[in-house]
């Protein structure tokens, strides 16, 4: 099976591509995440995704959209349903991505994360597999967060500190508990 696997992050994608892959399937990953912020920061986890995958021998597809202005707006007037509106728009872009370019599913690295809303992302994912006509591959990657962490430590990747959007980044040199949307 060849799968589009939405990556945020290298670090997070670890165990979820191990596992897809000792599974046989044919994993590419993907990334598109408009909502890491700032500039820097997004420029810092692709640049660590394209090494990690060149490491891997991992095929990437790659929409280099930087897109702060955008999902600001998107966010500004419901700051509670941010992480909807960010799981959504993710699994939604994969997905016809996916469904336009040959893949035969999708799935996302969200999945391994214990501070996303996992409910969610499944949820918003389903929906995105109907309207897009393609498999959405589930896996509960949660068990194995902490080993990827750990591994992606000793292969010397850059490990980010919050999620990525600018309100996350808030929180986190606030010193606020992390929203799970």
């Amino acid at each position: 099976m060849k799968l589009l696997l939405h990556t945020c992050c290298a670090p997070c994608s670890v165990k979820c591509i191990e596992i897809l892959r000792n599974e046989g399937i044919e994993v590419t990953g993907f990334w598109y995440n408009t909502n890491i912020h700032p500039k820097t920061e997004y420029l810092r986890r692709l640049d660590t995704l394209i090494s990690y995958a060149e490491n891997i021998a991992l095929s990437l597809e790659i929409i280099d959209e930087y897109g702060l202005r955008s999902f600001v707006s998107a966010v500004s007037n419901d700051l509670e349903a941010r992480c909807d509106y960010c799981y959504m728009r993710r699994v939604e872009k994969t997905a016809q991505f996916a469904s336009q370019n040959g893949y035969e599913a999708f799935s996302t690295t969200l999945l391994i994360s214990p501070y996303q809303n996992h409910d969610k992302i499944i949820k918003y994912a389903q929906l995105m597999s109907e309207k897009n006509g393609i498999e959405f591959v589930y896996r509960d990657f949660r068990p194995h967060f902490r080993e990827g962490q750990s591994k992606a430590r000793e292969m010397g990747l850059y490990m980010q500190k919050y999620c990525g959007c600018i309100y996350s980044e808030e929180e986190r040199y606030a010193g606020l508990k992390h929203y799970k949307g």
